[in-house]
């Protein structure tokens, strides 16, 4: 079997932990029967040797394997990895997510993708990445009663992302330490009225109020401090036609929203102007992870 994954941008501003979208950059693994188990990876990662002997992917899918099957079979995996590693674009939910289907499709039970978004938040919990890596598409997402709610919606094709991904990581973990342990009223007031507004220009397609509806108080700046380079990313993505420009996830990529129309100039325009990140232009996913059986 084969199993694709997109990567995924967070948090979209102010939805802090909460809203997320579908990326079209993706992780493929293939996954065989074999004699004996072996790794091997092409891509993101190719050099790290810790990946093999310390791989997250394969322990998460021995466990559910396992638990669905009571066996412990031994299993060829080749990872095509283009998502890249801490730079905010959901490369950790690529592997948990594709682990637990992964497994149950090996063990042939049905692939139920709210079994997999919930099984997903034991290892990830908060569903911001996690959901759209299941569903695709922009995802607005609540837990209750550690279970994960989520409502997507597809994107069309007239809006593009252009990512700059900054050749510097970012720690998740991190970057979290460097946010305060206590907001003002205003300040979760306003997160909470620009998410809902957020996610309701993605639902009604009012592209043309995202840059009011992305503020966020709470983390974005904060953690942008760690590469000050962001914040001229932001400024020269506005300049150009930008529609919203944030920080992707944790970071360090940073997510820019265009039209169509718009997207090749912008590339241009950040590709002039930070010649040592990478910028790509990238649609969005409306999928989710897809499996594919040979």
């Amino acid at each position: 079997m084969t199993i694709s994954v997109p990567a995924t941008s967070a948090n979209l501003g102010p939805g802090f932990d909460t809203l997320g979208l579908a990326l079209s950059l993706y992780n493929e693994i293939d996954i065989k029967r074999a004699n004996f188990s072996s790794i091997s990876i092409i891509g993101e990662g190719a050099e790290n040797i810790k990946l093999k002997k310390n791989n997250l992917f394969l322990s998460i899918f021995n466990e559910i394997y396992y638990e669905l099957t009571g066996k412990k079979d031994s299993f060829r995996m080749v990872f095509k990895n283009h998502i890249p590693f801490s730079r905010g674009l959901g490369s950790s939910s690529a592997v948990i997510t594709s682990a637990i289907a992964s497994a149950y499709a090996m063990a042939e039970f049905k692939i139920d993708k709210n079994v997999v978004l919930n099984r997903s938040l034991v290892y990830e919990n908060h569903p911001d990445n996690i959901s759209p890596a299941v569903l695709g598409g922009f995802v607005t997402s609540v837990v209750h009663n550690n279970q994960v709610n989520s409502i997507k919606k597809a994107i069309g094709d007239d809006i593009k992302a252009v990512v700059v991904i900054p050749d510097k990581p970012m720690s998740t973990k991190e970057s979290r330490t460097k946010l305060p342990k206590h907001y003002s009223m205003s300040e979760c007031v306003s997160n909470l009225s620009h998410s809902a507004f957020l996610t309701a220009c993605f639902l009604e397609e009012k592209y043309d109020l995202l840059k009011i509806a992305s503020k966020d108080m709470m983390h974005e700046e904060l953690r942008m401090q760690t590469l000050p380079e962001l914040f001229d990313v932001r400024k020269t993505a506005y300049e150009n036609g930008a529609l919203m420009s944030t920080l992707s996830g944790s970071g360090s990529t940073f997510l820019n929203i265009t039209y169509k129309s718009d997207a090749a100039n912008l590339q241009e325009r950040l590709k002039d102007k930070f010649k040592n990140f990478r910028v790509e232009i990238l649609s969005f996913d409306n999928n989710g992870f897809i499996i594919s059986k040979s």
